[in-house]
């Protein structure tokens, strides 16, 4: 996948750990995880926007596409 997520960079900047993201968020922290790794297919918007919301980022700062071997077609 070409997707590229920077949530442990951006959490780690405004020093927010899992648990307090996963609080504030209304998610649970082993969905967080699996966001935060890169292993999630899909995330919804309303997930994004809370998340978003409380560590005061846009999405492009938190997601990222590259062009990936699958891609150069």
């Amino acid at each position: 996948m070409s997707i590229i997520v920077h949530l442990d960079k951006v959490m780690l900047e405004r020093k927010v750990s899992l648990t307090e993201l996963a609080e504030n968020v209304g998610i649970t922290m082993a969905n967080l995880s699996i966001l935060k790794s890169g292993k999630a297919k899909a995330v919804r918007f309303s997930t994004l926007d809370s998340i978003c919301h409380y560590l005061q980022c846009q999405p492009a700062d938190i997601l990222e596409w590259i062009l990936g071997e699958e891609d150069k077609d």
